[in-house]
């Protein structure tokens, strides 16, 4: 277990080992969780759904490629 300071504007300085190890950036934000009489500061999760937004190639949507198909057997 390692033991922190509290700064005077209650701030804490995480130790560098914990930070290298959860991948703690300055300027990183935390979640503060207290349960049981604990305090937890918890990593954000990225978001999967925006972290894979733009990995698909660009296509034409399917209901263009109907729409056309569509125009092109009623012409």
């Amino acid at each position: 277990m390692l033991t922190v300071k509290t700064l005077s504007k209650g701030q804490i300085v995480i130790p560098a080992k914990l930070r290298r190890k959860y991948h703690i950036k300055a300027g990183a934000e935390l979640h503060i969780l207290e349960y049981g009489g604990m305090i937890h500061l918890i990593p954000p999760v990225p978001d999967p759904i925006k972290a894979a937004a733009g990995c698909l190639p660009k296509r034409p949507s399917l209901a263009k490629k109907l729409l056309k198909d569509r125009i092109t057997d009623f012409a």
